[in-house]
């Protein structure tokens, strides 16, 4: 046997294994959900169930206006991603293609913000969004997140590999700044924007810590805040397959988007590490 052989056949058990780290939750949390609440008292865990049933999910969809709260976050990850998408596409293609005095320092400057934790920026976050009288609103959820460094850092990489003859060839037809993103640079690097996009989608939808500050209306809650205030709702102890179900309501749109989109999120993290 080969050492290449031998040496895919090492990654691939590695990943085999890894792979059920996370997929050993899931099935868990699905099995839990299916399941009515006297098999899931048992002490000994099983792996499968005698009887699944859906009352689980009728009783979960009867905790909250989950209909709303699907509304609320679509608003909230839709508009602060229309809100990154105008933000970074312009600023990355200066990074990349413009020649002006201390680009190279405002882009490392830029390149910090990468390196603070979200829960560092609570607290000058709060008081600006106080300051501008924006608290308990969809609103405040967005501003902070309009400028990306992450994605501005990303899309000027994938710029970066379009021809320079391309641009060129757009200019002689005159075509301006404008056109030449809409027209030239963003259908060649469109996975690399779709990638961002699913990225910006997944952790906007699973934020809670911001929302849980500025938001306190129940009509503007988002679907993570709705899962905790649905979790304390029960006053008869923990019924973990009610639980498990409410989970997977929230989950569930991610999960569907992440089986269909796999490969663009693969794409993302190798686009990240482009040279350039």
């Amino acid at each position: 046997m080969s050492k290449s052989i031998v040496t895919k056949l090492v990654v691939g058990t590695f990943i085999f294994l890894a792979s059920w780290i996370w997929l050993v939750p899931l099935w868990w949390t699905t099995l839990t959900a299916l399941r009515p609440l006297s098999e899931s008292l048992n002490t000994v865990p099983q792996w499968w169930s005698s009887h699944f049933t859906w009352v689980n999910f009728q009783h979960a969809f009867a905790l909250a206006p989950w209909g709303q709260y699907y509304l609320n976050t679509l608003e909230v990850v839709g508009g602060t991603f229309v809100l990154q998408a105008i933000t970074i596409v312009p600023a990355a293609y200066a990074f990349a293609r413009l020649n002006f005095p201390g680009r190279d320092i405002l882009f490392y400057i830029l390149l910090v913000q990468l390196t603070l934790p979200v829960a560092a920026l609570i607290f000058p976050n709060y008081t600006t969004i106080r300051t501008l009288g924006l608290v308990d609103s969809k609103v405040a959820l967005m501003l902070p997140y309009a400028a990306s460094a992450f994605g501005t850092f990303l899309l000027r990489q994938a710029f970066r590999t379009v021809p320079r003859e391309l641009e060129d060839a757009a200019h002689i037809d005159g075509c301006g700044w404008l056109c030449l993103i809409w027209h030239v640079y963003l259908p060649l690097i469109k996975p690399v924007f779709l990638a961002f996009a699913l990225s910006s989608v997944v952790f906007h939808w699973n934020e809670f810590l911001w929302p849980l500050i500025v938001i306190n209306s129940p009509s503007k809650r988002t679907l993570t805040l709705a899962l905790v205030t649905a979790f304390k709702a029960q006053e008869t102890g923990y019924n973990w397959p009610l639980m498990s179900a409410t989970l997977l309501i929230v989950v569930l749109p991610l999960l569907v988007l992440f089986v269909v989109f796999q490969r663009w999120f693969i794409r993302l993290y190798v686009q990240s590490g482009v040279k350039g």
